[in-house]
This record gives C-alpha cells, structure tokens and sequence, in this order.
C-alpha cells in the first residue's frame, strides 16, 4: 500500500488574523463583553492567516443551523471536487479509476451524503465504494488513511481516495462567547485535502503504508467534540487536550514501533496534525523531538489554521512535494481526534 499523492483546495476569501477579530467584535457585537481576552486568544492561536468559505460581512446572516448546513453542502461540493482533482490529476488518475472514497466532515452533513454528491458532479463510477463518515474530527484524515489502506491491502489493484472537507467558520455562533469559542474562532479554517491511496499491483509509486495504530483512551469523551442542539454545533474543547498527548502518546508511538524492531531514533520525519500551538508543543515534548522536527505542522497552522480531519493531509501533501524521505526513511503520521482517540501510520519512503 502506498500514498500516490495528495492535494488540497481552499475557499477564495483569506484573511489574516487581525481581519477575522475585527469581524467577530463586529458578529458579536455587545455579546462580547471581553473583547481583550478574544484578541488575546487569537493572537497565541499561532495562526497569521485563514481562508474563509464567506467574506467576513456574510455571517451575520447565517442565523440558524439549516442556513450554515446549506453553505456547507454547496460549498463542500466544489472544494472537495477541487481537491479531489487536484490530487489525482498530476497521476494520470481519471475520477472513473477511482475504486473506493472515504469522506471525513466533522463541521456539516448530507443525506445523501457528500460522497454520493461527488458521483454525480465528478462523474465518478457508479461502482464506487463508499464510506462517508461524521464525528471523527481532528483524527479522521489519518483515520482515512488506515482505513484506505486495509481496503487496498485487500485489493492491491485498486485505487482508493480519502477526502476531508472541513468548513469550521459555519459553526460560528452569536450566542456563544464562551473561553472555549474564542479560542476556536481563532484556529479552526476552511479548506479540503484529499489523499491517494494505492494499492500494490496499481505501480503508483510513493511513500509505502508498512502498518497502523488505533488508539482509544477510555472516558475521555469530554475532552474534545461538539454539544449538538437546534442551535447547530457548539465547541467542546477542554484545556485537558495538552495533558492527554502527553500521558499517552509516547508510549502509544514506542509499542507502536517496537512491533517494527523501531524506535523513536529511527523515525526521519514527523507528519502530525496542527493541532495548535499548546498540542504540538505537548507533541513535541512527548516524543522529545528535536528542535524543528514539526516545523511543517508549524507553517501550516501559520498559514491555514488547524483545518481539523484535513490539517494531517496538508501536512503530508508538503511533505510529498518538498520535504520526500530518503529511500528506505521512516516517517511516522499522526492525529488526534475527539473520542478522544489517536491515529498513528508507519511510512517508509
């Protein structure tokens, strides 16, 4: 199993971080009876700049969840197209090569879902395996990952997909001014990467998927995920995220690599989620990285914000095009997500 290539896509609208608290102040209006506690929040975010699915002046008309839903519909539509596209077009893939799609959105839904939308906007096989999927959050590129490559392991002909599309400016909500919104309204973006997946017998060349880890971490499902009512999505966003990575990653990631005859010293290269500044510093503290190891999830937080189930796919999509392993170096791609859980996959290039 190999990743053949990646590609990403965002929404035309970009801003930098300043811009965006000026607009919230604006949504909130006198709501936000801290407005020094949002720009300070923002500017620890670790983000310069984001991309948003509307200018700026357009949420204030999204009054109910129906109306958000509708823009995440429409518009996850063309930014999955997009990155879909995007990454198997330089491979010589048609949409009708493809064999099996998995879908990652934790931030809208679709019935039928989106999958089912891209058949028809993409011409994809009507024969198309699919797998749509909800809830996973900041975990579920990775957890696409896995999961792509047991199905191609099964069919080493074939070909299969992994999308994330995540547009978190439409759960924006002018009656939540809680610590823990400020704080998201800071990081989360918008944007859709998408990820090939190759099977042995296809001769798409690429980093090679040697194994993977599920990881759950029993009673913790309050750490991370969404309160969901008529209202739409409110965050759930404990400041416990930091001190779960760190009980448990590294000895997650060492047993891990033991199976292999591996251990952290043999790993080339890191592939992890923009979690956030506080989660790639416990990250890194964790697995005691070198300095510089995550540089690549730093630039992308910098540039795009955390996307959540695509920040892992960006991050891989540089590696791909700038940062390629060495013949025969490991790398070791990472995520977590609400559950809380993590996704961990062995690469060697």
């Amino acid at each position: 199993m190999r990743i053949a290539g990646a590609g990403s896509a965002f929404p035309q609208n970009v801003y930098d971080q300043q811009a965006i608290v000026a607009a919230l102040k604006e949504y909130w209006g006198e709501r936000l009876q801290r407005p020094e506690l949002l720009e300070r929040l923002h500017a620890r975010s670790g983000v310069e700049r984001r991309h948003l699915v509307m200018p700026t002046e357009a949420y204030a008309a999204v009054d109910t969840w129906g109306k958000a839903n509708a823009l995440w519909i429409e518009h996850a539509q063309e930014l999955g197209n997009s990155a879909i596209c995007r990454a198997i077009t330089p491979l010589g893939i048609a949409p009708t090569d493809i064999d099996a799609l998995y879908v990652a959105s934790v931030t809208g839904i679709a019935s039928p879902s989106l999958d089912a939308l891209l058949i028809n906007r993409m011409g994809l096989s009507p024969n198309l395996k699919r797998a749509p999927i909800f809830g996973l959050g900041c975990v579920a590129g990775a957890w696409g990952i896995a999961r792509a490559a047991d199905y191609v392991k099964a069919y080493p002909d074939q070909i299969a997909v992994v999308l994330c599309v995540e547009l978190c400016s439409l759960t924006w909500r002018r009656d939540d001014v809680s610590a823990a919104n400020l704080v998201a309204t800071g990081l989360f973006g918008d944007g859709a990467a998408a990820a090939v997946i190759a099977g042995a017998d296809t001769g798409l060349a690429g980093p090679q998927i040697i194994d993977t880890r599920s990881v759950f971490y029993p009673d913790t499902e309050e750490v991370m995920g969404w309160d969901i009512s008529e209202n739409g999505f409110r965050i759930v966003l404990s400041p416990d995220v930091p001190l779960v990575v760190k009980r448990h990653l590294r000895s997650d990631v060492d047993s891990f690599l033991a199976e292999h005859g591996l251990s952290r010293r043999d790993i080339a290269s890191w592939i992890i989620h923009t979690g956030g500044p506080k989660v790639l510093e416990a990250m890194e503290e964790a697995l005691e990285l070198p300095e510089g190891a995550l540089d690549p999830s730093w630039e992308c937080l910098r540039q795009v914000g955390n996307l959540s189930s695509a920040s892992v796919l960006c991050v891989l999509q540089d590696f791909l095009a700038h940062r390629r392993g060495a013949p025969g170096a490991y790398s070791v791609l990472a995520a977590l997500g609400p559950g809380f859980c993590s996704e961990i996959v062995l690469l060697r290039w």
